[in-house]
């Protein structure tokens, strides 16, 4: 019999951030695709609409109004899911009926005036001032009393459920730290204890020795597609540094990080020739007051795009009641990204 080879073989592999696995299944696509590549009618819209509630000067519901800005813009959301007037409480009927009341602050970051463009589109310059608005934001709402974790986001697209094209992203606060986060802090609280170096120090500096899942890099981050990757074109962000924080990164690191989000996203939005879909977002320390060296600040891209600008991978069947499983390893979707232009595609079609 054969020797097993992670390249022709199904397999499991983890994920040392969360202790969860995907079964890889390499054997059903021995190329990073097999089929038609379409591509999207592309999007062209005005920058400035009306009918939009994000635009400059516009209504919101509720009978608010934008102030004419330029640039970014931040308020507090009008349909928020968390509040700050929630009150305490609990329901605690034995071990199968308990709850928790959870209070919060939402806010929706406008990263430009300019209806027409998302963040591959943007220049640098512009998205730095995203960048310092996620930071002026982490500051104002962590260092509340009943914050203890910030959740900054952006859903692009409407396969991701945003309800608006405006280029915007979300920042939900919470008083308790989500699941997610909390499964991080766990596992890398643990390597942290048994090796003094944070998990995605290490992560990192194995993955730019074997570049097999590195896309792009600048000085102070790097872009690629996690070994344990689920979406069939999943893509982490990772300081080189190790900070706990956003607030923790030098004026050249926040030039850093707007410079790696462009060069990603733009990778994305030339895949299909299309604005790519995903949700991404910034994991980082809570923000109860603790010391946590063991965090590693990191952003995650969450894309549901498969074969081309319409069809979407759906997790469904064996995904929803087993185990997640991908058939396009992440060692081919880093090289169908990585061989892709650094230009973006539509500044081609529009000369």
């Amino acid at each position: 019999m054969n020797s097993f080879n992670s390249k022709d073989h199904p397999h499991k592999r983890l994920n040392p951030l969360t202790n969860d696995w995907v079964l890889v299944s390499p054997h059903r696509s021995k190329r990073p695709w097999q089929g038609q590549v379409e591509k999207a009618i592309v999007d062209e819209r005005p920058q400035y609409d009306p009918a939009c509630y994000l635009c400059a000067g516009n209504e919101r519901a509720g009978g608010h109004k934008n102030p004419d800005y330029k640039g970014t813009f931040v308020f507090t959301n009008d349909f928020s899911a968390l509040m700050t007037e929630t009150p305490e409480g609990e329901v605690n009927e034995g071990s199968l009926f308990q709850a928790k009341s959870e209070s919060g602050i939402c806010k929706v970051i406008c990263f430009s005036e300019n209806h027409s463009l998302t963040i591959p589109e943007m220049d640098v310059k512009d998205i730095r001032k995203v960048v310092d608005v996620w930071c002026e934001q982490f500051k104002e709402l962590g260092g509340k009393d009943q914050i203890n974790y910030v959740q900054i986001f952006e859903n692009k697209g409407a396969i991701m459920g945003c309800s608006n094209p405006h280029p915007h992203g979300q920042i939900w606060s919470s008083s308790s730290v989500p699941v997610e986060p909390a499964k991080e802090s766990e596992t890398q609280k643990a390597y942290f204890e048994k090796h003094g170096r944070t998990l995605l120090s290490d992560y990192l500096q194995a993955e730019l020795d074997k570049k097999e899942r590195i896309l792009v890099e600048n000085d102070h981050f790097v872009a690629l597609v996690p070994y344990w990757a689920v979406w069939p074109f999943e893509t982490m962000i990772v300081s080189r540094r190790a900070v706990q924080n956003i607030l923790q990164l030098t004026d050249a690191e926040r030039d850093g990080l707007a410079d790696i989000y462009k060069q990603l996203t733009v990778k994305y939005d030339n895949l299909f020739e299309t604005s790519f879909a995903y949700s991404a977002g910034l994991h980082q320390a809570p923000t109860d007051g603790q010391d946590y060296p063991e965090w590693h600040l990191h952003m995650h891209f969450y894309p549901p795009l498969l074969r081309s600008a319409t069809v979407k991978k759906f997790m469904v069947g064996y995904e929803m009641l087993a185990t997640p499983q991908r058939d396009i390893t992440a060692e081919q979707a880093a090289q169908r990204l990585r061989d892709l232009s650094d230009n973006h595609y539509k500044s081609t079609i529009n000369k």
